[in-house]
């Protein structure tokens, strides 16, 4: 059996969960990823793998350039500090309003236009579903009343239809997370100061082991949060398993501990 084992003592973020999932390829495979990422179709959207190393530990960062600007420097620039490469909350909302949850794939832009694989659309939406309703609670309003920043820009559907992709790709029969590192302190968003995590995540967290080991920043952001929730088949410990290859998918941020997510793909002793 195929084990995928997510190690988030840092949290996670989108970009950091498509590195990650990005290095466990063969070269010849991350080749056919990018070349696939080009054709989703996101307009301004392109997809740059980068050497990155963290406290001595090498891995790949995946920036994810938005009309030539990577995506944490013209966008996000209100937001505090946070462990993946943006340094973002959802919780600011300056996008369009969004469409039912359901839909959102499909009807709302830059979605409208894009081009993915029916089993890849498919987890797409769900993950965009997961987002949607968190919003929506954090903020006492219907699905369709939600007025979307992280879901509805480029820079969410590229991590979102990146990271589904690579999952598709890799097809492990059991994924299973560890505890999720969020995070702690606050985080400025477009209604003030909110604590972290940050409403949205929290929602989508529910039910989910998390902890908090003093590290001042945003780790986990709903994106990486919405991701893990939906692929995730169980929470806990490394489990018994002969590792083939492990994948290090690095924030932008610098902490005292290495920022990243580590992926281990095995099988199952």
């Amino acid at each position: 059996m195929k084990i995928l084992y997510f190690n988030l003592e840092m949290g996670a973020a989108g970009d950091m969960l498509t590195a990650a999932l990005y290095e466990l390829l063969s070269d010849a495979d991350k080749q056919k990823a990018l070349e696939a990422f080009k054709a989703f179709n996101i307009p301004g959207v392109s997809f740059v793998p980068e050497r990155s190393e963290k406290c001595g530990i090498v891995g790949t960062h995946m920036n994810v350039i938005i009309n030539g600007t990577e995506e944490d420097e013209s966008i996000f620039t209100e937001n505090a500090s946070a462990g993946g490469s943006a340094g973002k909350t959802e919780e600011k909302h300056a996008g369009k309003a969004g469409e039912e949850a359901e839909t959102a794939a499909d009807n709302s832009s830059p979605q409208k236009s894009l081009s993915l694989p029916d089993n890849v659309r498919a987890h797409f939406r769900e993950v965009y579903k997961l987002i949607g309703k968190a919003e929506s609670k954090a903020h006492g309003v219907p699905v369709k009343q939600v007025h979307f920043h992280e879901v509805a820009e480029a820079d969410a559907v590229a991590d979102i239809s990146a990271a589904c992709f690579l999952m598709e790709m890799i097809k492990p029969d059991l994924v299973v997370a560890s505890p999720i590192n969020v995070g702690s302190g606050q985080v400025r968003c477009m209604h003030g100061i909110v604590p972290v995590p940050a409403p949205a995540t929290a929602n989508i967290l529910k039910g989910v082991p998390i902890y908090s080991n003093g590290i001042s920043g945003e780790l986990c952001t709903p994106t990486g949060a919405a991701l893990i929730r939906h692929f995730a088949d169980s929470f806990g410990n490394l489990p018994e398993m002969k590792v083939s290859k492990i994948g290090y998918g690095m924030g932008k941020k610098d902490f005292e501990a290495a920022n990243c997510v580590v992926a281990m793909l095995g099988e199952s002793v």
